[in-house]
Order: structure tokens, then C-alpha cells, then sequence
């Protein structure tokens, strides 16, 4: 009996009982109205900012599209202008 005593350590035992506790009260106040409030703003947050990336992504797109289709329309024209030097230097 005595060897049992002497293996427990109550500064252990009061560690766990204390995060016990604590991590009980911790799933009630995160499970609370008032939680569900805050979560809910958040999302919103997010859903908003992911909304106002999107807009930048598609702005972003448009505006590469543009630079690729005015590269080979260059691109084309010189080609022609080239196959015309060519042409007349014959």
C-alpha cells in the first residue's frame, strides 16, 4: 500500500484534474450562443474577403488574356511582314 502512496504525485494528479476542468468549460463556452455569433461573423468575414479576391483574380485574368492576344497578334504581324521581305528579296 504504502509503494502505491508513494508512486502518486499529487502536483500530477492536480495538473489534470485542472485541465479536465478546464477543457470541459472550454467545449461549453465554445458551444454558446454567443460563440455561435462570433463564428458566424467570421464566416461572413471570410466569405466576403474571399469574394473580393475572386473579383481581383478575375480582373487579373481578363487583363492576361488581353496581353497574350495582343502578343500574337504582334507576333503575326510580324511573321507577315518577315514572309513579305522574303518574298520581295527573291
Amino acid at each position: 500500500m504504502w509503494k502505491l502512496t508513494k508512486n502518486f504525485d499529487v502536483k500530477k494528479s492536480g495538473i489534470f484534474a485542472a485541465g479536465v476542468l478546464f477543457g470541459t468549460a472550454g467545449i461549453k463556452i465554445l458551444s454558446s450562443k454567443d460563440a455561435k455569433k462570433v463564428y458566424t461573423h467570421c464566416t461572413a468575414a471570410a466569405l466576403r474577403a474571399k469574394e473580393c479576391v475572386m473579383k481581383t483574380v478575375t480582373s487579373i485574368q481578363e487583363n492576361a488574356e488581353d496581353i497574350y492576344a495582343e502578343a500574337q497578334q504582334i507576333n503575326d504581324e510580324r511573321a507577315a511582314a518577315d514572309a513579305e521581305f522574303e518574298s520581295n528579296e527573291i
